[in-house]
């Protein structure tokens, strides 16, 4: 890459910082497909994927079924609001504080989801979970 060293500051050719000297040029190297493994990458983060939502696909499960109570429900559903929504009673660039309000929610959240999860939940959200996600590919 050819740096245009007649440019002025401020222009679109020139590529300096404020200083006006020339940053140095940048010899990238972009990785091939030949380079990376995808198959290995696909498999990472599928498994990640399933790790990851099988709490979540729980959750929802255990919110949609019949039996629980409307109590719990609504908790669920405020808790999941509130670690949602972008404002916070405590904003989170407060250091210590600033996610302990989230703490509360999702202490919250994972407490009801534990007391209150059956087997037959279970259940349906793994099939779920391998419908979304199948195993093994």
């Amino acid at each position: 890459m050819a740096v245009d060293r007649s440019a002025t500051p401020g222009s679109d050719a020139f590529p300096g910082g404020v200083d006006g000297r020339a940053d140095p040029p940048i010899d990238a190297q972009v990785l091939g497909s030949s380079e990376v493994d995808e198959g290995a990458l696909r498999r990472l983060l599928r498994r990640a994927g399933r790790s990851l939502a099988r709490p979540a696909i729980e959750c929802l499960e255990l919110l949609l079924d019949s039996a629980t109570p409307p109590q719990v429900r609504l908790t669920m559903l405020a808790a999941l609001t509130y670690l949602l929504m972008p404002l916070d009673l405590i904003p989170d660039f407060i250091p210590a504080a600033g996610f302990s309000d989230d703490l509360v929610a999702l202490t919250a959240l994972l407490g009801l989801c534990t007391s209150h999860m059956r087997d037959d939940i279970r259940l349906r959200a793994q099939r779920k979970l391998d419908r979304w996600f199948p195993p093994g590919r």
